[in-house]
């Protein structure tokens, strides 16, 4: 599933995708999203939130890591923006494996014009899965001419249902970097990809969820 089919239950670690949290309360036939694992309400406030994360991270939660990381990457949202805070937080989340602080380091040095670290950690993201990292490598290799890596690493993003790799794939079949079986092939794995992340449950979620 894609990151944003997800939602981080920060009260016990786990991870569950919204059309499971929204099964869970039709379930319980009730509108409260509390937490299908370990029964927690959901929490109602930043500062609530942050707080249960900082928790998880005691007892070495890779994904609260990166989240918290997160909460320390931008304002308003329960802690001071401390940009080294949270660079520590991705690096010590991905040390356990976490792709997204790897796609999150990546995009950190990618700001800062460090390209060879960029792309060293995009590729540990891409190699876990991270689709978006995969694309990045993409660019990274279309800014430096080369164009056959490029589409390699888009047919394979194309391939996770990324819509931004499919129209690069189709950039590149219109100027012959593709062939046509190729982007036939593209087209093809992008569809079955959309396909199978399609549920009638998830889109009930979301607009349950008024995402």
């Amino acid at each position: 599933l894609d990151q944003s089919d997800n939602l981080y239950r920060e009260c016990c670690g786990k991870i569950i995708c919204y059309g499971c949290t929204y099964a869970d309360a039709i379930a319980r036939q009730s509108a409260e999203l509390i937490c299908p694992f370990c029964r927690a309400p959901r929490t109602t406030s930043d500062e609530e939130e942050i707080e249960r994360m900082k928790k998880r991270v005691e007892v070495g939660d890779a994904i609260a890591m990166y989240s918290l990381g997160c909460h320390y990457g931008r304002l308003g949202n329960g802690v001071p923006q401390d940009s080294n805070k949270a660079l520590e937080l991705w690096h010590r989340a991905a040390k356990l494996g976490c792709v997204f602080s790897h796609s999150k380091i990546a995009n950190t040095y990618a700001d800062e014009k460090d390209t060879e670290k960029a792309k060293y950690h995009w590729e540990l993201a891409a190699m876990g899965g991270h689709v978006s990292s995969r694309y990045n490598l993409g660019l990274f290799e279309s800014n430096a001419g080369n164009m056959n890596r490029a589409m390699k690493h888009f047919m394979i993003s194309a391939g996770f249902g990324d819509d931004e790799s499919l129209k690069k794939i189709h950039n590149g079949f219109s100027v012959g970097h593709v062939t046509k079986d190729g982007f036939e092939k593209a087209l093809r794995a992008h569809k079955k990809s959309k396909d199978e992340m399609q549920s009638d449950q998830r889109e009930a979620a979301r607009l349950f969820l008024g995402m």
